[in-house]
């Protein structure tokens, strides 16, 4: 089993899940008492956030690049960032280790493709939705059409993440809030919506409404796994 690195704490509430999922995804896999191989180093958010707002992205990529580095040192064999917005750092991030980083985008849009969607909506930071480092991937290297919410849909969202969510506060009134826009941005043709905050789907599940909802933490997470346990499965395919 190959070591997955990650880079958390940024909200550590979703960290939490990555490594619940992933410890899941690879003892559904194993079974017994197997788990995850995982080296995590996880950052304090406040100093992230702060950074973020005042638009200070190559100190932010400073900070990220040094704790990736830490995390291949430890003796990871891959990197999560464990957020969709940073990724927008992803290629200062990759240039800087010699373990492949495991792009969130990337593996979403494999599950999309996989899924006949070819136009979707995108919900998450304002940095995430308004920002092309995230939809752009999707259109240039994918092809999927990406619709996003209007602009004061985006603040209600972002406020959402970063006053409630990334603080574990959970309000069946921002749910109805994320339900409607989710809901509308379906009547706009979208046919499935990216929950793109690792935050988000501690607040919105699939039984919250009938538009297909992709997950990017947990399709994020099984990436990891399916990466940690290549040479397994390959054994696997030889014995068989």
């Amino acid at each position: 089993m190959k070591t997955i690195g990650l880079l958390g704490g940024m909200s550590w509430e979703s960290t939490l899940s990555y490594y619940k999922l992933i410890n899941q995804g690879i003892n559904r896999e194993l079974g017994g008492l197997h788990s995850a191989k995982i080296c995590l180093n996880s950052v304090d958010f406040a100093e992230i956030e702060q950074l973020q707002h005042q638009g200070k992205w190559q100190q932010t990529a400073d900070i990220l690049t040094a704790v990736a580095q830490s995390v291949e040192a430890a003796g990871a064999d891959c990197l999560l960032i464990c957020t969709n917005t940073m990724h927008k750092l992803a290629p200062q991030i990759s240039a800087a280790i010699n373990i492949p980083l495991i792009h969130i985008a990337d593996a979403t849009a494999q599950q999309l493709i996989k899924d006949g969607v070819t136009r979707v909506g995108l919900l998450g930071t304002q940095f995430t939705m308004a920002e092309d480092f995230y939809k752009g991937r999707l259109r240039e290297q994918f092809d999927i059409e990406v619709l996003i919410p209007d602009e004061l849909a985006q603040q209600v969202v972002h406020k959402i993440i970063y006053t409630e969510l990334c603080q574990g506060i959970i309000c069946p009134e921002s749910r109805q809030q994320y339900v409607e826009i989710i809901e509308k941005l379906h009547q706009q043709g979208a046919q499935a919506v990216i929950l793109g905050c690792t935050e988000i789907a501690l607040l919105v599940q699939q039984e919250h409404t009938s538009v297909p909802l992709y997950d990017t933490t947990a399709i994020h997470g099984q990436s990891a796994v399916n990466f940690a346990l290549e040479d397994h499965y390959k054994a696997t395919d030889k014995c068989g």
